[in-house]
């Protein structure tokens, strides 16, 4: 057996991933899982997914104006399977209100109503007390490099027609 083969043998028993790519992927859904654990806690305090307060934050950014529900959709941050049960039970709770147009009746949208407004305006100190939790140990600095270094990962892969609100 030659030297280098046994060297690379040695060095990829020793690696724990396969390329630098699988370790920076798994380091990336590593940290997801970490930092969602905080959210998700603070969330179900209020009764709410993640998908949800995305949903109502996104209501909120044209209030008092409504948004077409697959502009919802194609905006969230984490992409929703069941649309019209996420807005289902966000109407069920008077958090929103959905509405077909007359002149066109395949579009329904949506808009927040004040119990919804309400709810984020108690949920805005949270949510940043949160965000804090997770990334406020790391310097201005790092925390803008990161964003920079995540932009470039996801550009290749998002939807050129729908960008994401989280890029604006």
């Amino acid at each position: 057996m030659s030297t280098s083969s046994t060297k690379s043998r040695s060095s990829r028993r020793t690696s724990r991933f396969d390329s630098a790519e699988q370790e920076a992927f798994l380091n990336l859904w590593r940290t997801y899982d970490r930092l969602k654990l905080l959210e998700e806690a603070m969330f179900a305090e209020f009764d709410l997914s993640a998908q949800q307060y995305n949903a109502l934050r996104l209501l909120r950014s044209v209030h008092p104006e409504t948004m077409p529900t697959l502009a919802i959709g194609s905006r969230l941050i984490s992409r929703a399977p069941d649309m019209t049960r996420l807005l289902d039970k966000l109407e069920q709770r008077g958090l929103l209100v959905r509405e077909r147009k007359r002149e066109n009746r395949r579009v329904v949208e949506v808009g927040l109503t004040q119990a919804g407004l309400a709810l984020l305006e108690e949920l805005d100190g949270r949510v940043q007390e949160c965000h804090n939790r997770q990334l406020g140990h790391m310097p201005s600095a790092s925390l803008k490099e990161l964003t920079r270094l995540l932009r470039e990962a996801r550009r290749p892969h998002e939807d050129a027609a729908n960008p994401s609100l989280v890029d604006h």
